[in-house]
């Protein structure tokens, strides 16, 4: 890239990945069109972008990340032929670029990494950093019962372990208080975590746990992350948050902190 060049790309206004990623998690959960904090300049780079691809109606650059916008950003990922998890309506660096090719440029980057294999499971390098350092701050190790990626898994799981970022943890020879620690710790570094119960379904015991802004989040754990932002437990009737109360973060959030 010459200087020139370089040069004009700096004159290009920013988009906040974070913010925006946040913003696509919480708005389409929302009862009214409350406006993410912090995101809505870079959301309206993103819709205006998606405007002028005819891919969304001009009356909802609106700056709110509803799902008329999921729907339409997931539209642009599949006609750059991604699939599955890639094409969910979150922004991924590579289709966030591309969209803001000439246009924007991308700040605050999240990437979920690479696909790996840890506690018998396969997650991402992203989650599997977060497990570890909730491991440290719980003082003890945390068992894996199912991992990411894992679509057709457990139907219990109701498709949201199809994506990335998504873990249930056992919780055997864990008394009220641990489970109630080791969700804390879960949430303290990024997860939108809950105790499950086998009142609440057709499922036994465990922690199931979902890392917030994972830009692989199946629809299903997208929507678990927009409810706890909104105080809610994640499940299906959309209850109140029956875990420990701790500041939202993502895990940028925390290793910024």
């Amino acid at each position: 890239m010459s200087a020139a060049q370089a040069s004009d790309a700096r004159a290009l206004p920013t988009v906040n990945m974070e913010a925006t990623v946040k913003a696509a998690q919480i708005d389409p959960r929302r009862s009214d069109e409350t406006l993410t904090p912090g995101a809505e300049a870079s959301v309206l780079l993103v819709e205006q972008a998606l405007r002028d691809r005819r891919l969304l109606d001009a009356k909802w650059v609106d700056g709110y990340f509803g799902s008329t916008t999921v729907t339409a950003y997931a539209k642009f990922q599949k006609s750059l032929g991604y699939t599955r998890s890639a094409a969910n309506g979150l922004p991924g660096k590579a289709s966030l670029t591309k969209l803001g090719a000439g246009r924007f440029r991308v700040t605050r980057i999240i990437t979920p990494g690479a696909r790996v294999s840890t506690g018998g499971v396969v997650v991402n390098t992203r989650t599997r950093s977060m497990l570890a350092e909730a491991k440290r701050l719980l003082g003890r190790n945390l068992v894996l019962l199912q991992g990411s990626y894992n679509p057709g898994g457990d139907p219990t799981s109701a498709g949201t372990h199809d994506g990335g970022g998504v873990v249930d943890i056992s919780v055997e020879g864990m008394n009220p208080a641990t489970r109630a620690a080791a969700v804390r710790a879960l949430r303290s570094v990024g997860f939108a975590a809950w105790t499950r119960n086998p009142r609440q379904g057709d499922w036994p015991w465990h922690i199931h746990a979902a890392a917030i802004s994972d830009t692989d989040l199946s629809s299903q754990a997208q929507h678990q992350v927009g409810d706890y932002y909104l105080g809610l437990n994640g499940l299906a009737g959309r209850g109140p948050d029956d875990g420990p109360k701790v500041t939202i973060r993502t895990w940028e959030e925390y290793r910024l902190r």
